[in-house]
């Protein structure tokens, strides 16, 4: 009935049906070996006992000895088999008759994981505690009966205890376990003595051990302690996948878009279009600061080597189109990246008072086309207000919103970064 019981808690939990398919993620097999002591506890004939009744505790020889295999079928259930042999006695100067005899006992019995099932893992990586619960079958040996003659009968009953476990290494688990024994239909009494008046009597026994639990195979862990991840555990590995990505995106970043990441870019300011090497840097071959290709050709080899004042570097950019003010997706206010072009256009427009320039805003293809052309149009806005804004006289600018921008790949990061933009054309 208890083993019946036992196994029957399997429908508590779908989990357990879950874990079971994932066998192969843990080691199934165990073997062990175990020592300790027996009691007796009934039937005795009159005079009789294994311990003193005068002790409130009694502690005998080592006189239980056990080997058993276990194969687990899931980390929540599994079936056991083992063998013992126990001695039963009186103690020394214990006051009872003179008996020895010995029981060989065989049990098969089913195994519940009671440390998973309570989630031991929540406050534990090292206790565990199994049940165990079943049936066996023993011969029950009497010996010096006068002749030198012996006699012996064969039992069956049931078996269940409690097996607590401290996990040494993944491999070797120190145990200690209590069994309680029930013959059914015993006919000598534990003494040796045959019963006249009752001759189905029922043997108790209570087992106590210490030993040593050895795991079978490969895997990282055994059943009795594998703890299949959660949903929690789940999410919480994506989050951190998720938080990975955001810092590869962000160490990614090219704040001046010269194709250099930031965390790798020495110059993060340098102009739009300008090539430069791998760390960033624009090439300047006379060190004047001004990146070369902005520079008059002297003819010479082809080296950009005169000298230009910054106010006249800064209207060639603009003038080959170099200069653009980028914006971040559904934004209508410059990106941190643009803000050295927002300050060329401003020294520009200041250095050269005759200049008019018009913003012709863009957007990428995302979004539907009149959303799409009114927020290019508040991007040519929203710059036209920060140049006005810094004392440029409004009659020299122009604005104008032509919607989405299918000049580049629509279809990559960059080239929907790159139609986010507001263009400026000198008039």
């Amino acid at each position: 009935m208890f083993l019946a019981a036992l196994f029957s808690v399997a429908s508590y939990s779908q989990e357990s049906d879950n874990e079971s398919k994932k066998e192969k993620e843990f080691d199934v097999w165990s073997v062990e070996l175990n020592a300790g002591q027996n009691k007796a506890i009934r039937p005795f004939a009159p005079g009789y006992f294994t311990s003193d009744p005068l002790k409130y505790f009694n502690f005998s020889d080592v006189n239980h000895f056990d080997i058993g295999a276990r194969y687990m079928f899931s980390n929540y259930f599994g079936l056991k088999l083992d063998v013992a042999y126990d001695n039963i006695s009186n103690q020394n100067n214990n006051g009872s008759l003179l008996f020895d005899n010995d029981q060989y006992r065989i049990g098969v019995q089913g195994v519940a994981n009671l440390g998973r099932m309570l989630k031991f893992e929540s406050f534990t990586s090292r206790l565990g505690l199994l049940a165990h619960a079943g049936i066996q079958v023993s011969r029950y040996v009497i010996n010096d009966i006068p002749g030198d003659v012996s006699l012996d009968e064969d039992n069956g009953g049931v078996m269940l205890g409690l097996t607590p476990q401290l996990r040494i290494t993944n491999s070797i688990v120190l145990t200690g376990d209590f069994t309680i024994i029930n013959n059914v239909r015993q006919h000598l009494s534990w003494d040796g003595n045959y019963s006249a008046e009752d001759n189905n009597l029922s043997g108790l026994m209570y087992n106590t051990s210490l030993g040593l639990t050895f795991y079978l195979g490969s895997k990282e862990k055994h059943a009795d302690w594998y703890v299949a991840a959660t949903n929690d555990d789940l999410k919480k590995d994506i989050d951190a996948n998720k938080k990975l990505i955001e810092d590869i995106e962000s160490k990614m970043q090219d704040t001046d878009r010269d194709g250099v990441p930031d965390y790798l870019d020495k110059e993060s300011d340098t102009p739009s279009g300008v090539a430069v090497n791998t760390k960033g840097q624009f090439i300047d071959l006379n060190n004047n600061g001004i990146a070369d290709e902005l520079e008059p050709n002297d003819g010479k080899d082809g080296a950009n080597t005169s000298l230009v004042s910054k106010e006249d570097a800064i209207r060639v950019l603009i003038e080959k189109g170099y200069v653009n003010v980028f914006y971040d997706l559904n934004k209508d206010q410059p990106n941190s990246g643009s803000t050295n072009n927002v300050y060329y256009v401003i020294k520009f427009l200041k250095t050269y008072p005759d200049a008019k320039a018009k913003f012709i805003g863009y957007a990428d293809v995302r979004g539907n086309e009149k959303d799409n052309k009114e927020l290019s149009q508040r991007r040519a806005k929203s710059l036209y207000n920060i140049v006005i804004g810094s004392g440029v006289d409004s009659s020299r600018l122009e604005i104008l919103g032509n919607g989405v921008d299918t000049t580049y790949p629509t279809n990559t990061s960059i080239g929907l970064d790159l139609a986010r933009r507001v263009s400026i054309i000198l008039e």
